[in-house]
């Protein structure tokens, strides 16, 4: 009796594991996403000796993030740095390499200050600063630590400390501007404060001005470390500013002057677009930075110049090289850059030398960003692709060799089931080449028929690079059962200045062209199903769709995420997108009216999944809900989900959750996933 009793419980259990078996979900979740640990920007000591970067894992269930700092070394090891729980990042070393520099909120601090801790010698973190207005943007250099602070001009620590109160208890809400800017992607500007440079010795005392009498503020939209450097020997500090009164179109210029001075000199007046990133050499020489030559266009290539500080002249470094160099850090030798360069669909190291600008790829397969000097032939930088999220490796400058640092994620990636990607070229608008990625579902079987879900990515001058994303995953899309694409249509970069200017101001032609050319692929090859396609895309990708939205095509459901879907009603953006370089709607409206997604409204008929959030000034929520009143009034079927606390990205834990699975459900209704 008591055998069958087994045999009973036996037969009853294995129907159920297979049941439990089938549900488990190996795949790369969006749940399984967020429990990946993400890794930051890496810095190293100048001996090499030190290398550390933040990394920030997720609680789902509080629906926040931590963050702490992480020491690394080439034998394997791995240590955290800071206490869990607490906000730590900008770290920072001393030019010994024996102290390292962050920021963090502890304690009774009101705001971010700068905390010391040091690396050969046991002991604890000690508060440096107490700004009332918060401390960012931090380097150390000489017997210094230089940092930003947004404050009020002619108020002193103390006043500012009782103003920062006052704010907090008064009952107003109103905001008030005089003049723009009023806003950055997800944040309003107080223009009765000033961002500027101050320095505070690294054994402690009072904090200096640095920048304030010269009687110029950093950029009010946006200001960081990049904004500034300070020379070796701390003779000159360079800085952005406003080089002219027009705050509308303000005019980015490089601005030089002696530290301790009460005059600084723009050493950029001529150049009427962007000069940024400066960068003095390590011997003291020199100052590198940043330039674009066409006011109005973002996606203008950035040319590496050199300012020689003896001479008072300034060379173009890149000007015969179509790439862009943004993101770069000088040798210790002052004789070369290394740089993280956007090119053809991967960010590539490059070392480019600093007399002739004659470049020389270090890497070639997948991406590698934030590069960091970590000894005369080693870098350390992030690694990552479509495959994995980013990684701590030593780059070997000499052949391009990596070593891993981290074994972050490792564990949970082995358990975790892939499909795969490739890249691919096809023919688009005017017959030229268009690079796109294709992935893959785990399992793919080219004899079978799979949907397809087409992404259309946003900037519009932002290509897509063999990187990880965690926003708009597509390895993630294609675990749903899609085969999923990223065609780097027209205005794309990374693919030359003509190419990427190709779409000004003209929006909509060829980018059109492009994505119907890769609907048109992927309509010929034997293993998509043609009646099981849908697209999606965010920010100018949102837009494309919505242009995609009223245009025959074949997809079943679109997915549009913070479009810019009305040229016009895009004016309330925290930035303008033609009327700098094209002039207003009021000035050329056949610009407006031609590219605006709102004139093709009448052939509005496919369902929609609209999606916005309320803190996206970028591409402001009016937005959406434009769009989704008008797909009601046509009668089309849709659907508008908002979020009152995100910007222009999803970013939180749970809502990001929720994005995904309803965007899974939405598309699965109209395009069935797997294969067939």
């Amino acid at each position: 009796m008591k055998k069958l009793q087994q045999l009973w419980l036996l037969l009853l259990w294995l129907p159920l594991a297979a049941l439990a078996s089938s549900e488990q979900d190996n795949s790369l979740s969006v749940e399984r996403m967020w429990q990946l640990e993400r890794i930051g920007s890496p810095v190293a000591s100048a001996d090499g000796k030190f290398i550390v970067a933040p990394v920030t894992r997720f609680d789902v269930k509080a629906d926040q993030g931590h963050t702490r700092l992480w020491l690394f070394d080439d034998k394997g090891q791995q240590r955290p740095l800071t206490v869990d729980g607490m906000r730590a990042s900008e770290a920072t070393f001393s030019p010994d390499g024996k102290t390292l520099a962050f920021i963090s909120q502890r304690n009774k601090d009101e705001a971010g200050q700068i905390y010391l801790l040091p690396l050969t010698t046991p002991g604890e973190a000690q508060r440096l600063t107490e700004v009332p207005t918060g401390v960012y943007g931090i380097k150390w250099v000489g017997e210094h630590l230089y940092f930003i602070s947004r404050v009020w001009p002619g108020k002193n620590w103390e006043e500012m400390a009782a103003e920062l109160k006052a704010n907090k208890d008064k009952k107003v809400s109103a905001w008030q501007w005089n003049a723009l800017p009023y806003s950055h992607f997800d944040h309003w500007i107080d223009e009765n404060r000033q961002a500027h440079v101050f320095r505070i010795p690294a054994k402690g005392g009072t904090v200096e001005p640095v920048t304030q009498k010269f009687g110029l503020e950093l950029p009010r939209s946006s200001q960081s470390a990049s904004s500034y450097d300070v020379h070796p020997q701390e003779r000159f500090i360079a800085f952005n500013a406003n080089g002219s009164d027009n705050t509308v179109d303000p005019k980015i210029d490089i601005f030089l002057a002696a530290i301790g001075s009460d005059k600084a000199e723009n050493i950029t007046p001529d150049n009427q677009a962007p000069d940024s990133n400066p960068s003095f050499s390590p011997d003291g020489k020199s100052l590198a930075f940043s330039r674009q030559k066409i006011q109005g266009f973002y996606g203008d290539t950035a040319r590496l110049m050199i300012y020689d500080l003896a001479a008072k002249t300034t060379r173009e470094l890149t000007g015969n090289w179509d790439r862009s160099v943004s993101n770069f850090v000088w040798s210790n030798d002052s004789r070369s850059f290394f740089a993280s360069i956007d090119d053809a669909g991967t960010s590539r190291l490059y070392q480019i030398d600093a007399r002739s600008g004659k470049e020389r790829a270090i890497t070639k397969n997948t991406s590698f960003n934030s590069p960091a000097l970590a000894g005369n032939n080693v870098l350390v930088a992030t690694n990552e692709s479509f495959m994995f999220p980013a990684r701590l490796v030593k780059v070997d400058i000499r052949n391009g060799r990596t070593t891993r640092l981290d074994s972050f994620n490792d564990e949970l990636l082995a358990k975790t089931e892939l499909g795969s990607y490739e890249s691919v070229t096809y023919k688009g608008a005017d017959g030229n080449d268009i690079q796109m990625w294709v992935h893959y579902p785990a399992g793919f079987d080219k004899s079978k028929k799979y949907p397809l879900f087409l992404l259309i990515h946003g900037g519009p001058h932002n290509a897509i690079t063999d990187s990880f994303s965690y926003r708009w995953n597509a390895q993630t899309f294609a675990s749903w059962g899609y085969v999923t694409a990223w065609p780097n249509f027209h205005g794309s970069s990374g693919f030359g200045q003509d190419f990427t200017d190709a779409i000004n101001p003209d929006w909509r032609t060829k980018p059109l062209a492009d994505i119907q050319a890769a609907t048109a692929w992927f309509q010929n090859q034997p293993w998509i199903d043609s009646e099981r396609m849908v697209a999606g895309g965010a920010s100018y990708g949102g837009y494309l769709t919505s242009i995609l939205l009223g245009t025959e095509h074949p997809f079943k459901a679109l997915l549009i995420h913070a479009a810019v879907y009305n040229m016009y009603s895009q004016m309330s953006a925290d930035f303008a997108v033609h009327s700098t370089r094209f002039g207003h709607y009021w000035d050329n409206p056949e610009i407006y009216k031609s590219i605006s997604p709102h004139y093709y409204a009448g052939n509005f008929n496919t369902p929609t999944l609209v999606i916005h959030g309320q803190l996206d000034y970028r591409v402001p929520v009016g937005q959406g809900f434009e769009l989704f009143r008008t797909l009601q009034s046509r009668g089309v079927e849709s659907r508008m989900i908002y979020f009152p606390d995100e910007n222009h990205w999803i970013l939180k834990p749970n809502n990001s959750i929720y994005w995904y699975n309803q965007v899974k459900d939405w598309m699965t209704r109209f395009a069935e996933p797997g294969a067939r």
